[in-house]
């Protein structure tokens, strides 16, 4: 049976409520976990205790600007995915943003389609499974690492015993890179496995 795909869980942050409801409406319509806050003051306890994958953040906030809320959500979480949507676009919080790591800029009011164009590039890189498709590849591919390092090899050594570049073996590792059955039974047998070792319950 196939494992249920977590959901993605989104936290987004704009002090107009209305933008709130809107965008808890419209991600979890799309299968997203979303939580709202219009305090930017409660996202660093939310950061903490909630598990988010991703950020919407607005720049534009009284008491505190999303650069400092930024800033703050990174001395917690150097990983999490966070997206900075703006009314008010500039250069320089634009750099701001991209020092800070963000992982895309917008301005609002932004058309959906695009909005979701980015939360699919954004949930790519950060390897978040979507369909049980990606699913399986993102398993695969930490079952491989998981046997590999278990077994004290690295990638250029499993490169030698699978005949299988070094760069396509780290990119099946990552899930960017769906495996061939062939790949996947040299790589099976390089880590002295059966195959069917490497699809786990699926």
């Amino acid at each position: 049976m196939a494992k249920a795909i977590p959901a993605v869980r989104v936290l987004v942050v704009d002090d107009d409520p209305a933008i709130c409801d809107y965008m808890e409406t419209f991600l979890a319509k799309d299968g997203f976990e979303v939580t709202a806050r219009t305090d930017p003051k409660m996202v660093e306890r939310e950061i903490r205790e909630g598990g988010y994958h991703i950020v919407v953040l607005d720049l534009m906030m009284p008491g505190m600007d999303g650069i400092e809320v930024l800033e703050r959500i990174r001395k917690i979480d150097s990983d999490v995915a966070v997206i900075i949507f703006t009314g008010f676009p500039s250069l320089e919080t634009a750099v701001s943003s991209i020092k800070l790591d963000a992982a895309d800029y917008l301005k609002k009011p932004f058309n959906p389609d695009e909005f979701r164009e980015v939360l699919e590039r954004v949930m790519k890189k950060k390897g978040l499974a979507r369909t049980p498709e990606e699913s399986l590849h993102k398993y695969i591919g930490e079952t491989i690492r998981n046997l590999r390092k278990g077994r004290g090899l690295t990638l250029k050594q499993m490169s030698r015993r699978t005949s299988l570049s070094v760069s396509l073996l780290s990119q099946i590792e990552r899930a960017e890179s769906s495996a061939s059955i062939s790949s996947l039974y040299k790589i099976a047998s390089a880590l002295e496995v059966h195959i069917a070792e490497l699809f786990g319950d699926f």
